[in-house]
């Protein structure tokens, strides 16, 4: 629980974070009466502030002045029973005891000379010879400052937080936190027994920033800030810059530096040059603390890189990896922004994963959670002692549905906090790409408010111009700054131009999930088959605004947990007919335009859903139904980068073609993909659970098409039914084309057929 301490004695004319510009006309304490050359006077309100560290300016009393031709040196050190200055050529001067803990000495001189402190704590002990933090010059430069004060510091991590370095040719660590309400902040932890007395930082003045630069302390200093709010009250917070958190329950943010060497330059400069868009993109969505329970960063470089490589995914997604203080959120409520999470490793650890993948030719998106944060009383919540981070009106600052704070992203230095942490991830972590949750949340003002708890815009309307501003921002920076990335946004309504570029008033994602047909594909699969005759317009009315954004279709963690039961379990039936579903409506997806994306387990059709508390059922591989779910994804993976059409033209309308889109009778679905150079890929998909025999299917041209995959294939756990490797394409027309073929169309199936002379003999699937 936080504390109050007693007011300082004696009236402070100045308002709280007011730099102290000139203390020389202060009148000294009464009864203390300055002895040899003149010492630097200082009044009794400001000793009585440094004594307990809630002086804002503790460094223009503490560390060592010239006054008068002379150097005047303090130090504040309670219950010390000697103090010396040290000076490099070994002179030592005595100080006096001043007031309540602050000790001082004047000495001759007119430039103050480097020293070192020593202090003798107990009757009869070795002195403890240190280096004084109050003798150095700010470790933040003007332009930092300027930045910040301007919300435009990209590179915010570099200024503020904790950082080794080495002044002065001394070694210590800088501290610097942004706290512009703050009346003092002091820097505690196990280097000071976790009192901030001698540890309080300095006030920058108008940047809001406090820093302090503190000697003899490195890599692995656990520490927090304790910031006097003005309400009088010290809070302890954990360093909104961290990068590096205890492992919770703990709440500690720890001083760290990378070693890392990264391995990786070839794939950065290939990323650069390529076009998501026209590029293959299957994404396997992973909560790296379930995925196999009990593995780190370090056994996942091998494990899981292997499993995914395996697998033919292009990309694996991370559920938020940034620390989190309750595992139940999966991450999605952050209170380390900039810190990976500790329960799995170190920082580099994580590094060495995301290398690893890179090395695989595996990409790395990561979820990021700028809409929202946790009220823990040691994160980011009333950080000074004010609404800070959050806006201060609870209409627009506090979340209904998660009891989170919403950021005021209309605060310049709150928007370059998120946008340099985006930066951050790419830049420091090399991650591809960034998905960005819950962006809806932060499009609506009315969000999950009723008439009466939302505040409309200066225009009168419900959208959040803030927020988007915020993510026009955020996405232009990133782009420019880590060529080749991608942002995908999880919107989940139908706001306009969410993938158009900001210099044409969009977003400027680079996708944007397809919630809709999630949604719709997903309602579809969960009828009896008998039934769905009556529900075809929901697998078909993606087609309708698929080139209005730049889609992925996710299968996510959102959908296999709450009661929604696996993926496999949402088709009706017994086992071989979910199986079946399951297959056919994978195939459905990994040939429809767009990325997909599927969350891990549902690729070996786990039965239960997921329990990130239990970890994935791997046993289940033991089963020919699940071992077939699996092949058939490493399968559909291998078939996507064998055929540029069907993730080429993703995003153009040539790119897609019906061959027949209203055959509700038959529950079947066909279509054409294409590729920028003519290469064409027809699919034929049946949801009903009966097979057609010789159902006839309209075809671009005739010849030999063959069976390129079948997901009723018995390797896959299918029944068999299938065209014997290829289908005869001839001269009869139907549904407006010239060709058509006799096509046997298995249960609850897919096939996939190919033009003859496109594939190559050592390109056909075994």
């Amino acid at each position: 629980m936080p504390d109050t301490i007693p007011a300082p004695t004696g009236p402070d004319p100045r308002p709280a974070g007011e730099p102290v510009t000139d203390l020389r006309a202060s009148t000294p304490p009464e009864g203390l009466v300055p002895s040899g050359p003149d010492r630097l006077p200082v009044g009794e309100h400001e000793l009585g502030s440094v004594a307990t560290g809630s002086w804002h300016e503790p460094h223009a009393v503490l560390g060592a002045h010239e006054y008068h031709g002379a150097i005047t040196v303090r130090a504040l050190r309670p219950l010390a029973r000697s103090v010396e200055v040290v000076l490099a050529d070994g002179t030592r001067h005595a100080l006096e005891h001043e007031y309540n803990g602050v000790w001082v000495t004047t000495f001759p001189g007119s430039e103050v000379p480097p020293y070192r402190l020593s202090t003798v704590w107990t009757e009869g002990a070795e002195p403890v010879e240190q280096d004084d933090p109050y003798r150095f010059l700010p470790t933040l430069g003007e332009l930092d400052l300027h930045l910040i004060r301007e919300g435009r510091h990209e590179e915010l991590w570099n200024a503020l937080g904790s950082h080794v370095r080495t002044v002065d040719d001394v070694d210590g660590t800088s501290f610097a936190v942004w706290a512009p309400n703050a009346r003092a902040v002091q820097v505690v932890g196990d280097f000071n027994g976790w009192d901030g007395r001698g540890h309080a930082l300095r006030s920058l003045g108008s940047a809001g920033v406090w820093e302090l630069f503190v000697p003899a302390i490195g890599e692995g200093t656990v520490y927090k800030y304790r910031i006097l709010g003005v309400d009088g009250v010290w809070r302890d917070k954990a360093d909104p810059m961290a990068r590096r958190a205890e492992v919770p329950p703990a709440t500690g943010s720890i001083v760290t530096v990378s070693h890392y060497e990264w391995n990786d330059s070839a794939w950065l400069a290939q990323r650069a040059q390529q076009d998501p868009t026209r590029s293959p993109m299957s994404i396997y969505e992973v909560h790296l603390g379930s995925w196999k329970p009990g593995l780190g960063y370090t056994e996942l470089a091998t494990e899981l890189v292997d499993y995914v490589r395996s697998m033919g995914f292009t990309h694996v997604e991370f559920m938020p990896l940034a620390e989190h203080p309750f595992g139940g959120s999966w991450g999605y409520q952050v209170s380390g922004y900039y810190a990976p999470t500790s329960r799995l490793g170190t920082p580099d650890e994580l590094r060495g994963l995301i290398d690893a993948l890179h090395a695989a030719g595996i990409g790395v998106i990561m979820d990021w959670v700028p809409a929202h944060f946790p009220k823990d009383e040691f994160a980011l919540g009333r950080f000074d002692g004010t609404p800070l981070y959050e806006h201060a009106d609870p209409r627009r600052g506090e979340h209904p549905d998660w009891g989170t704070y919403i950021f005021d992203v209309g605060r310049s230095e709150v928007r370059n906090f998120l946008v340099a942490n985006a930066c951050y991830w790419l830049e420091e972590f090399h991650v591809d790409g960034l998905r960005v949750d819950a962006v809806a949340s932060m499009l609506y003002l009315d969000y999950s408010r009723n008439p009466g708890e939302w505040v409309p815009n200066i225009h009168g309307g419900r959208e959040n111009l803030e927020s988007i501003s915020f993510l026009q921002e955020a996405n232009a920076t990133a782009y420019k700054r880590a060529p080749g990335i991608v942002m995908i946004a999880e919107e989940s309504t139908s706001f306009p131009g969410v993938t158009r570029p900001t210099s044409s008033g969009g977003l400027g994602f680079g996708f944007k999930w397809n919630m809709g047909w999630m949604h719709d594909s997903l309602q579809y699969l969960g009828e009896d088959p008998i039934n769905r005759r009556y529900h075809h317009g929901e697998m078909t009315f993606s087609m309708v605004y698929q080139y209005s954004e730049n889609f992925i279709l996710p299968i996510s963690h959102d959908e296999v947990v709450h009661g929604k039961g696996s993926l496999l379990r949402k088709a009706p039936g017994d086992d071989w007919q979910q199986a079946a579903s399951l297959r056919a409506y994978l195939a459905h997806q990994w040939t429809h335009p767009g990325k997909q994306l599927l969350f891990m387990g549902s690729e070996f059709a786990q039965g239960t859903e997921w329990n990130e508390a239990t970890g994935l059922s791997w046993w289940l591989l033991d089963y020919p139904l699940h071992r077939g779910a699996q092949q058939l994804v490493r399968d559909l993976n291998a078939l996507q980068l064998r055929h540029p059409a069907l993730y080429e033209l993703d995003q153009d309308p040539a790119g897609f073609a019906w061959l027949l889109g209203d055959d509700a009778d038959h529950n079947v679905f066909a279509f054409l993909r294409r590729s920028a150079e003519g290469e064409e890929v027809a699919v034929v998909v049946n949801y009903s659970a009966t097979p057609w025999h010789g159902l006839r299917v309209p075809l671009p041209r005739g010849g030999v098409w063959l069976e390129e995959l079948n997901s009723d294939a018995p390797v896959y756990g299918g029944s068999g039914v299938g065209n014997l490797g290829s289908v005869q394409a001839q001269e009869i027309p139907l549904a407006g084309w010239d060709h058509s073929a006799e096509v046997e169309v298995p249960p609850l199936g897919a096939v996939v057929l190919v033009p003859q002379d496109q594939v190559r003999g050592s390109e056909r699937s075994a």
